[in-house]
C-alpha cells in the first residue's frame, strides 16, 4: 500500500539539481531577512553585523564580501553607526584608511540574529532523520568548500 509521503512524491513535478539549489537558496535568504526584520535590521545590516563578529575589516574589504560597491557601503555603514551597532576607526599610518568594528550593542545584535537563523533553518531540517541530516550537511559542505576553492571570474566587460 502507498503512503501520503509516496503519493505526494510521485505527483510532485520533477525538479533538477539546479531548480532546488535555487529555491533552497531563497527559502535560506527569506529566513535571513525575516530574522533581521525582526532585529530592525535590513538583511544587508544583518549580514554586515555577522560579518563584523570575525573581527574589525577595512571599507574596501566589506565592500568585497558582501559584493557591493564602495559607495553603498558607506551608506550601510553610516546607517548602522548611527544606530550605535558599529563604530570607524582609523588606520595608523593611514589618515584616509578606517577600519569597522562592532560596538557591544552591535556584538549582542549580530550574534542575536545568527543564533536566531540557525534556530528558524534548523527547524526546516527537524522532520529529516540523524543520518539524513548529517548526510545534508555533509553534502552542504562538500559544496561550499569547492565553491571557495574555484573563484567564479566575472564575465570579460570588454567584450561585447
Amino acid at each position: 500500500m502507498e503512503t501520503i509521503c509516496e503519493r505526494a512524491a510521485a505527483a510532485a513535478p520533477a525538479v533538477d539539481l539546479a531548480t532546488g539549489l535555487v529555491r533552497l537558496a531563497r527559502v535560506v535568504q527569506d529566513v535571513f531577512a525575516r530574522v533581521s526584520a525582526r532585529h530592525e535590521l535590513t538583511a544587508a545590516q544583518a549580514r554586515l553585523l555577522c560579518v563584523l563578529t570575525e573581527g574589525p575589516r577595512a571599507m574596501g574589504e566589506l565592500a568585497a564580501i558582501l559584493g557591493v560597491e564602495k559607495a553603498a557601503m558607506t551608506g550601510l555603514i553610516d546607517r548602522i553607526e548611527r544606530r550605535g551597532l558599529v563604530q570607524r576607526t582609523a588606520v595608523p599610518g593611514d589618515r584616509r584608511a578606517c577600519r569597522v568594528e562592532l560596538t557591544p550593542s552591535g556584538e549582542t545584535r549580530a550574534l542575536a540574529v545568527h543564533d536566531e537563523v540557525g534556530t528558524d533553518l534548523g527547524a526546516l531540517t527537524s522532520s529529516l532523520s540523524a543520518t539524513r541530516r548529517e548526510e545534508f550537511l555533509r553534502a552542504v559542505l562538500d559544496i561550499t568548500h569547492a565553491s571557495y576553492e574555484t573563484p567564479v571570474t566575472p564575465p570579460d566587460s570588454s567584450v561585447s
